[in-house]
């Protein structure tokens, strides 16, 4: 492969995998790399940065590569106006975006998500028994789409009811590019203003009878300042994707990783207490569910002896990035006792670093430890199916037969 036959936007071939190839290439021999923009050659190019320590950088500098010029993603072409009026905390700079934060950040305190570990291991383990009713079954749509939307419509009130609507919301906005989840090319649309829409009836439920809950803190004034009602449904919008198709992501990629690889299985049920956390940072690492956010340059800048203009599109590959031979030793080695692990599967740290990072692993912390005592075994009962997305390294189905703790089939 060469140079120009680059083109990691294509949808098709992450069908297959992820182009791994391609981003090696890029690591060694184009770090700063001048891409066709996806689907639409009237559009122009964007700059895709590949290796781990820009990806950090240019993270870590929203004073040069902004997300609320022009927004993160590539295929969405937004006038000002529209975006200005589908803006998310992910969306904006400093400082809108410290103020932001710190209003959202008491609904994400180290306290509440310790405390939510038992409820949480309570819902783990309902799930997986409803699920291993029988021998066979989807674990994506059986196990891993509900145990995340459960985590966030829990901690912000959402009704047990209501929870169907978040996952089938958030697979709208997440699949539009796969036929299995795009009713039609207004229908992420469609789904983000249902969600807009289903937000702004829970906070004005909440302002008539508050309650211990995320919703009611978060609308809540603290030193004079609140969320507004535009900006409260925007950050809900954002936390409804963020809190759940990524984790979900994360924890079917490591059934399969985990399923690739026997002898990581073999580890983690020798030692569940020991390797659960170390195993759930790798999954996240390999995984990479978001596989890149946009930033837009906001001066001229050189990199790698490569200008980069003001204005320009620069795309910042998390994928390229928790792989990088100069930082992960043998990258394509799945490892769930790998230490150190930095990958920024979470943003690299700075501004927009993950809001539920401790949340995410958490879910999939509690999610490895219940399924290994649950079950005496656990394989592959078919392929993998993927999402067709070059923005989520997401699985749609992967069926799995089961053999429960005691020794028999689930069911018999």
């Amino acid at each position: 492969m060469e140079l120009a036959d680059i083109d990691v936007m294509a949808t098709d071939q992450w069908l297959e995998g992820v182009p791994h190839e391609q981003f090696a290439l890029l690591r060694r021999e184009a770090p700063v790399f001048r891409h066709p923009w996806p689907d639409s050659e009237a559009h122009g190019s964007f700059w895709c940065l590949t290796l781990h320590e820009d990806v950090k950088m240019a993270t870590r500098d929203p004073d040069t590569f902004s997300s609320s010029r022009n927004g993160v993603l590539l295929d969405t072409l937004q006038t000002a106006e529209e975006r200005e009026a589908f803006q998310t905390i992910i969306d904006v700079d400093p400082p809108e975006h410290t103020r932001l934060r710190r209003l959202v950040n008491r609904a994400f305190t180290p306290r509440a998500i310790a405390e939510f570990e038992a409820q949480y291991r309570a819902a783990v383990g309902r799930v997986l028994g409803r699920a291993m009713q029988e021998p066979t079954f989807d674990f994506v749509t059986e196990v891993a789409s509900h145990l995340p939307a459960y985590a966030i419509s829990e901690l912000l009130g959402v009704p047990e009811e209501d929870r169907d609507r978040i996952i089938h919301w958030t697979n709208q906005i997440s699949g539009r590019s796969d036929p299995e989840f795009n009713e039609g090319p207004d229908a992420p649309l469609i789904a983000a203003t249902e969600l807009y829409e289903y937000a702004g009836t829970l906070a004005d439920q909440r302002r008539l009878d508050p309650r211990d809950d995320m919703i009611t803190r978060l609308i809540t004034e603290v030193d004079d300042d609140a969320l507004g009602a535009h900006e409260f449904e925007m950050f809900i919008l954002a936390l409804a994707f963020a809190g759940s198709e990524t984790t979900r992501t994360a924890i079917s990629q490591g059934l399969v990783a985990l399923f690739d690889n026997p002898g990581q299985m073999e580890l983690l049920r020798g030692d569940p207490k020991g390797l659960a956390a170390s195993a759930a940072e790798e999954i996240i690492r390999w995984a990479t569910p978001v596989v890149y956010f946009k930033r837009t340059a906001t001066r001229d800048i050189e990199l790698h002896d490569t200008k980069i203009r003001e204005n320009d599109p620069v795309v910042l590959f998390y994928m390229s990035a928790n792989y990088d031979e100069t930082v992960f030793p043998e990258p394509y080695r799945f490892d769930i006792s790998r230490s150190p692990n930095p990958h920024v599967s979470f943003g690299g740290g700075g501004a927009h670093m993950c809001l539920g990072a401790a949340l995410a692993r958490l879910e999939i912390r509690v999610l490895l430890e219940e399924l290994v005592a649950r079950t005496r075994s656990i394989e592959p009962a078919g392929p993998a199916v993927r999402l067709k997305s070059n923005w989520v390294n997401g699985i749609k189905h992967l069926p799995v037969t089961v053999v429960g703790s005691e020794g028999r089939a689930p069911g018999a």
